[in-house]
């Protein structure tokens, strides 16, 4: 989730229209061409979401100089001179202009990794879980947990409930679409964005590893954090209020309990972190 800097960024073609005249002749300035015309708007204004046709012009000698919005004449993304931590913390505190800056204005292509990596990690905790609930001296049972089958059951469970849940918010969004008919939903960015702010699955690791009586909190502020940033993730894609976002969040989690309902019916697995916050004593 990190970006900053010149890094990640999609250099477009784009007019000298609010761009102050830095060192240098404006005759000096190094420019990329776009042949794409379709693709000339293609960036985002972090603060008011209007469409921008460049982040910055680059002088000759190192000297860069951000694009003004024509829309609320402020910088169209001040994230590309931060430094990535300073991005990173700014996404984790869920603010609107940084992620308008991760998800429009870079090139990031790691959402499949870390969507793999965040369901090992819950995969890894609801083995623990159940590690933890057949805890027994037979070495008959340790040798079973090296052959990590569970661990492997937990993965396609944790995978089908994921799975589940983005199924609930495409479909909310599908039928609520009319409603919005004048406004194309690109499902594609939606995903990648909510992969992408699903990283706060990566905190489970580190709750299972340092292991304490505040366990079962740690893990329910962490779900609480993940769909925060999912909430935050769906209002900067498509642009809607909030209302929208959580009934999206809503319906996302209603199928993604149903489906757990029907794991424990059939016995399948310990749950979801829900079944795993029960089973736990506070």
């Amino acid at each position: 989730m990190s970006t900053g800097g010149q890094n990640g960024l999609r250099p477009g073609k784009g007019n000298t229209e609010g761009v102050t005249e830095g060192k240098g002749k404006t005759d000096e300035v190094t420019m990329t061409s776009n042949t794409d015309a379709s693709a000339s708007c293609q960036y985002r204004c972090i603060e008011c979401n209007q469409e921008a046709k460049e982040l910055y012009r680059d002088y000759n000698h190192g000297v860069l100089k951000i694009t003004i919005c024509k829309s609320c004449q402020k910088p169209v993304d001040k994230y590309i001179e931060y430094d990535p931590v300073i991005i990173l913390i700014n996404a984790i505190l869920c603010k609107a202009q940084a992620y308008r800056h991760i998800l429009f204005n870079t090139k990031i292509n790691m959402h499949g990794k870390l969507c793999v990596f965040c369901l090992l990690c819950e995969a890894y905790l609801r083995w623990w879980q159940l590690q933890d609930s057949s805890r027994s001296i037979d070495p008959d049972d340790f040798i079973r947990y090296a052959k990590e089958w569970d661990f492997y059951r937990m993965f396609a469970i944790a995978s089908l409930e994921q799975t589940a849940y983005f199924i609930g918010i495409f479909a909310f969004l599908w039928v609520e679409r009319p409603i919005r008919a004048k406004e194309k939903l690109n499902f594609t960015l939606l995903l990648k964005a909510l992969l992408l702010s699903s990283y706060g699955k990566l905190l489970l690791i580190p709750a299972v590893i340092w292991e304490h009586d505040y366990t079962p909190l740690c893990l329910r502020l962490i779900k609480v954090f993940v769909l925060t940033s999912n909430f935050q993730a769906i209002r900067v894609t498509l642009n809607i209020n909030r209302k929208l976002a959580f009934l999206a969040i809503l319906s996302g989690l209603l199928v993604e309990s149903t489906m757990v309902y029907f794991f424990q019916r059939m016995e399948w697995a310990v749950g979801s972190d829900c079944a795993i916050y029960k089973s736990q004593d506070f």
